[in-house]
């Protein structure tokens, strides 16, 4: 009860309420909670490239016919195409209707962050259309934009169409330690009236037992007024580790993405070269490691993801091979 209280007042500024807080391991562990209570009977929406954990998991619930070799496309699943056109953006609106579309924001792996503006859109079509929006805001403390909502709650209408989850990864490193929540407001319901958080409490009840204490006591020592004050530092020091590989990849001759407002860059690759041409080259001349976007969907093909979750002198040193061996 703790936690869930000062999880609302701290990163939430009481918009929601303690109540509507479940603590967890962590939102990848939440994501697929959130599909155990929807069953195998929806079609799920998702971003183009994505965080695999909404596709996989849409697959393991049953909820998707046979994959497309042509496309790399499951069939039963909207994919939402987000790249350089669209500013990686979707175009919901345009796309068949989904029972659930899954949304993360700063996104995994493209670095865009979803303007107020943007979000508003997003959470008008998902209520004209019926939809529930499963919010992913893992990201959400690399936001320096105040035009950048840190939470679907902050846009008018959302407690009405909307599940937001979260984790304490990156806000203070808690990957292993698995520590995360997801909010599910009073005022979501099924088409039925039946309250969302019923069903969600439902499956919790059954599928988890809890965060431990000792865990808990570091998630209530994070939003203390010193935790807060060091993560704010870490986050900048990822930040700068960002801007420090956007600006290699530019001096090479990449455009780039991202790295604003979240720990990852997305870099654009010439015409005709496969993101895994890309890795295997970098790999080979420089001897560093980065993620080719086809990993992250069909629509991840053409671009490479670069993270700033590394020490400053291998960033630096990164930065300093590629430079050397790509240019």
């Amino acid at each position: 009860e703790e936690l869930r209280q000062k999880i609302a007042t701290v990163l939430y500024k009481d918009i929601i309420s303690p109540d509507e807080v479940f603590v967890s391991d962590g939102a990848k562990c939440d994501i697929m909670r959130v599909q155990q209570m929807f069953g195998p009977g929806v079609v799920s929406a998702v971003q183009d490239p994505s965080y695999p954990v909404y596709v996989d998991t849409s697959v393991m619930m049953g909820q998707t016919g046979d994959i497309d070799s042509a496309t790399s496309q499951y069939e039963n699943i909207v994919y939402m195409p987000c790249n350089a056109e669209n500013d990686f953006f979707p175009d919901y609106a345009a796309l068949p209707r989904a029972d659930v579309v899954y949304f993360c924001s700063p996104n995994n792996p493209t670095g865009a962050a979803a303007t107020k503006d943007q979000l508003t859109e997003l959470v008008k079509t998902c209520k004209e259309r019926g939809s529930i929006l499963v919010f992913d805001a893992a990201y959400a403390p690399f936001i320096r934009d105040p035009n950048v909502p840190k939470s679907i709650f902050e846009i008018e209408g959302a407690k009405e169409c909307a599940i937001e989850c979260n984790s304490f990864s990156k806000y203070a490193g808690f990957t292993g330690v698995r520590l995360g929540w997801t909010v599910i407001p009073t005022d979501l319901t099924f088409a039925d009236g039946t309250p969302v958080r019923q069903d969600f409490s439902r499956v919790m009840a059954t599928a988890f037992n809890g965060a431990s204490n000792i865990v808990q006591g570091g998630g209530l020592a994070c939003l203390d007024p010193e935790g807060q004050a060091e993560i704010e530092v870490l986050i900048d020091y990822y930040l700068e580790n960002a801007m420090l590989l956007k600006d290699a990849m530019k001096e090479i001759g990449f455009k780039v993405f991202g790295g604003d407002n979240a720990p990852y860059v997305f870099v654009q690759l010439p015409e005709g070269k496969s993101s895994w041409e890309m890795f295997s080259e970098m790999l080979e001349k420089a001897q560093v490691v980065t993620i080719p976007g086809a990993g992250f969907g069909p629509g991840g093909e053409g671009y490479l993801r670069l993270s700033a979750f590394a020490p400053r002198d291998s960033i630096i040193e990164a930065c300093d091979r590629l430079k050397k061996a790509m240019v």
